[in-house]
């Protein structure tokens, strides 16, 4: 093997050779490009079920999507809309990437979810005390388990390797892609599907509103997604998928893929501190973000630009500015938030933040950050905003932090 295939450590070089996007900003790659390229949130009135009960009434939904387009309509109903649009993702990914039949022993699907199926269960909860126990669906377990999402793909495409689902929350699709990264690294996988998926509910909202982390402007929801502004007041969910097919470097280029871009760097780690909140100063995310950069054998002044967690909460972007100073000193690179256009889709943000960061490296263009007026006082950074901005193709860090103390960063890398 030659120094191309391999890493600094002797390992092999992990190339994207598939991509496939189920999000806010449009259900294909290039739709979503011109949309963050654009800056325009999607933040609306909800209306996917009857909102007008809640605090909080408006969310980012993915636009123009049926689920018939990649199931039967009786398999439809047999499926959770989180595992619609995980599949879907997938499945568009899995095209992207051409013909790369392997032993179908040697594919993996690692598929993150904050939660699984909660439409379903939702859904079972009124039928159950409504209506009685022998109403509840045949298929609720199958349809409501996290795992869902990673078997429905093993199963429709005859992937017998192994295939999990990756579950914390915030940071679950970043965790999904780097373990995908690490199945390749020891030789256990060929190829891997790796990505995230997520579905909300009347339900969800209401509890991320009880624990104060939604914005409330439902007066203005088009606004309401700010990350990193001085008047940021609370994230807005998102439902969507995203995912990735990963291979070596040497099989990419021995089967003349078109090849994405590299993951050339994974860090994870705990902040061991509170349930929601992140560690004082953002010391856990500062750590993994080193984790991540020592991983890719390159230093801080490596990076060309970072893809933030942003999601718009006081008290997390904050925490993530913090630890950006602590790894890159007093002037980190540019920074951008693709959460003020796609909301947070928690389970699944890390995995399309992901997609964006490698068509940032291919363009060399940053989005603007949606919503953002004026940068906080307690951030200090140098966030895109206003219009995109050009940049070099030096390799870029993308974060997610998740409620549970999780961290994960991925380090991103152009390929030619």
């Amino acid at each position: 093997m030659s120094e191309e295939i391999l890493d600094h450590r002797g390992r092999p070089r992990i190339a994207v050779t598939g991509m496939g996007i189920k999000c806010p900003a449009g259900t294909d790659v290039d739709t979503v490009w011109s949309t963050m390229r654009a800056g325009k949130s999607m933040a609306a009135p909800i209306d996917l079920f009857d909102a007008s009960l809640l605090d909080v009434r408006f969310a980012c939904q993915v636009p123009d999507f049926d689920p018939v387009d990649y199931f039967g309509p009786k398999e439809v109903r047999r499926q959770d809309r989180v595992t619609h649009l995980g599949f879907a993702a997938a499945a568009d990914a899995i095209e992207n990437a051409g013909e790369f039949m392997t032993d179908p022993e040697r594919v993996a699907v690692v598929a993150a979810t904050g939660v699984g199926g909660l439409t379903t269960l939702e859904e079972n909860c009124h039928v159950f005390y409504e209506r009685g126990p022998s109403r509840v669906s045949p298929f609720f377990v199958p349809m409501m388990m996290p795992n869902a999402t990673a078997g429905v793909i093993s199963m429709r495409y005859g992937f017998t390797g192994p295939a999990f689902c990756v579950s914390t929350a915030c940071a679950a699709g970043t965790n999904a892609i780097g373990e995908g990264v690490r199945l390749l690294r020891d030789g256990s996988s060929d190829v891997v599907i790796a990505g995230g998926t997520e579905a909300f509910t009347a339900v969800t909202v209401a509890a991320f509103a009880r624990m104060g982390a939604l914005s409330k402007r439902n007066d203005d929801p088009t606004a309401a997604s700010r990350p990193f502004d001085i008047d940021r007041d609370g994230f807005v969910i998102a439902e969507g998928s995203a995912f990735l097919v990963l291979e070596s470097m040497e099989r990419a280029l021995a089967r003349g893929a078109t090849i994405h871009g590299e993951i050339a760097g994974y860090g994870r780690n705990s902040d061991a501190y509170h349930i929601t909140a992140p560690s004082p100063g953002g010391a856990g995310a500062a750590r993994c973000m080193q984790l991540a950069l020592d991983d890719a054998g390159i230093g801080p002044e490596d990076i060309g630009h970072v893809n933030a967690h942003g999601t718009s909460t006081p008290l997390n972007d904050a925490a993530e500015a913090e630890a950006l100073h602590k790894v890159f000193g007093d002037t980190p690179p540019p920074v951008t938030a693709p959460k003020g256009v796609l909301g947070h889709m928690i389970g699944g943000a890390g995995a399309a933040e992901a997609v964006i960061s490698l068509l940032i490296l291919r363009d060399e263009v940053l989005p603007p950050t949606a919503n953002l007026t004026t940068i906080g006082d307690d951030i200090g950074l140098d966030v895109v905003h206003g219009a995109e901005r050009s940049i070099n193709a030096k390799p870029a860090i993308s974060n997610s932090f998740g409620f549970g103390g999780h961290n994960a960063s991925l380090v991103l890398r152009r390929v030619g």
